[in-house]
């Protein structure tokens, strides 16, 4: 008996081949591609984004072809108000793009050679769509890095702002999300700043590495015309050229590298978003996320959500998916290019787009949100967050061993637990059943505000320090 007893039946629908020749292809082809192969192979419709890049190149390589006496000044000048025209029509919505065509490289082209006849043809010399694609995803990169660079530098801004605002404002510090330590709203938002801040200067450092151009390195190998490689990079601003043609037209690591700096700094947007779920239910209390970046829900009239938190916290996984995605492609590729390396580019449009939401998201809700410094401090006074200043003052004060001093503020906190009070709540006499040299200026230390002021050392939550901090912060960005 047949494993399966049942008939499968696939039907592909209007999967007809095309049986005049292949014209992109020329000769070699007797025949067009099935309906399934243009679907599988066709890319306009994604990456049509680098337009604008691949006729940058395109005029770079154009230039370069004439200084070069490969194509005469007559023929690149047609070519150039050409290409200039094609940029004009697709800016404005009026180019078609068509699918027949494949590629944004072919559909330029052919719109070329429409405008200027056969001496279009010409300006593909010395280059392939290999080292083409390479190039414009480059400079695509590259301007994505300074997009999200000039975000940065909005956010981290409006981070000063609203930590100079609450440098005293007193909150309690989580460790386990348990009330630790009393720290201020102002350095727990100076701690995003530093994490944002890293994140900036991994995109700058990711693009030293995007920024050399790989035109030039043709298919593969480079090729036989007396080209200038170094004319067309620094035409394009780039830094230098690539040093080996089979790197150049295969490597994908700058796409990998921008993806994981990009996860690196979702995972830091979705842990501040995380603290703005938290911090904006009526559980906390803490802040109040402005109206325009809330929605309500369909039944329930109460309902306020922070549905641009939890967004940006989702988006997170997204981009880690799209690192995934791209890592999976090349991590199997031998050289040179394979056509597996088209799908480069939705996983790095998807995060940046991803990325860019997530910047503005956070800017907006920063901008907008209200904190209520009384709900935290009243807060603060709940789970013991003095016991360490406790501890730190029999040390210093009675030169007891940090580990007996720990040992007797946990029975001071039983106690205070038992009595459902606070530290400095107990009376002297209770304190002192636990050391007998404890004395009446261990008030001050029990204060929850005292002790942040305490938080001295560098780095440290007492507000001269956060004030110093925004200071250098500001010369920072400045």
């Amino acid at each position: 008996m047949p494993l399966l007893s049942y008939k499968v039946k696939i039907i592909i629908m209007n999967d007809k081949i095309d049986t005049e020749k292949n014209k992109m292809w020329g000769g070699r082809f007797s025949a067009g591609a099935s309906a399934v192969m243009d679907a599988i192979n066709v890319s306009i419709d994604v990456d049509k984004k680098l337009y604008a890049q691949d006729i940058q190149t395109s005029l770079a390589h154009c230039a370069m072809l004439a200084e070069t006496g490969i194509i005469t000044d007559e023929d690149a000048a047609q070519m150039c108000a050409g290409l200039n025209e094609i940029s004009a029509e697709i800016a404005s919505g009026e180019f078609t793009f068509s699918r027949q065509l494949e590629d944004i490289h072919m559909n330029i082209e052919q719109a070329l050679t429409q405008k200027i006849g056969a001496s279009a043809g010409r300006l593909h010399t010395a280059r392939s769509r290999n080292d083409q694609v390479a190039t414009d995803f480059r400079l695509y990169i590259r301007d994505a890095i300074d997009e999200l660079q000039q975000n940065y530098q909005t956010l981290l801004k409006v981070i000063l702002v609203r930590a100079e605002q609450h440098t005293e404002s007193v909150m309690a510090g989580f460790t386990h999300l348990q009330t630790a330590q009393p720290v201020t709203l102002g350095h727990h938002l100076m701690a995003y700043f530093e994490m944002f801040a890293r994140d900036s200067e991994r995109f700058a450092d990711c693009r030293k590495r995007v920024n050399h151009s790989p035109l030039g390195a043709a298919a593969l190998a480079g090729t036989s015309f007396p080209i200038d490689r170094q004319m067309v990079a620094q035409t394009l601003g780039f830094d230098g050229v690539m040093k080996n043609s089979l790197d150049a037209v295969s490597a994908r690591d700058f796409v990998m590298e921008f993806l994981g700096v990009a996860v690196i700094a979702a995972t830091h947007f979705s842990r501040l978003a995380e603290e703005f779920v938290l911090w904006s239910s009526v559980q906390f209390g803490y802040c109040r996320i402005d109206d325009s970046f809330t929605s309500g829900s369909s039944i329930m009239p109460q309902k306020k959500n922070p549905d641009a938190a939890e967004l940006v916290r989702a988006k997170s996984g997204r981009i880690l998916g799209d690192f995934i995605t791209l890592a999976h492609v090349m991590k199997a590729l031998p050289l040179a290019y394979s056509k597996d390396m088209q799908e480069d580019k939705p996983p790095l449009f998807d995060a940046y787009d991803a990325l860019v939401l997530m910047q503005k998201a956070m800017i907006g809700m920063l901008e907008g949100m209200v904190f209520y410094p009384e709900k935290m401090l009243q807060d603060l006074q709940k789970g013991f967050p003095e016991a360490t200043d406790f501890a730190d003052w029999l040390v210093q004060k009675l030169n007891i061993p940090f580990r007996d001093a720990h040992h007797i503020t946990g029975e001071a906190v039983a106690l205070a637990e038992k009595k459902q009070c606070r530290l400095i709540d107990l009376s002297l006499s209770e304190l002192q059943t636990f050391h007998s040299d404890i004395s009446d200026d261990v008030y001050a230390v029990l204060d929850v505000k005292r002790a942040v002021e305490t938080r001295t050392s560098f780095g440290g939550t007492a507000p001269a320090r956060v004030r110093e901090a925004i200071k250098q912060a500001k010369a920072s960005l400045s």
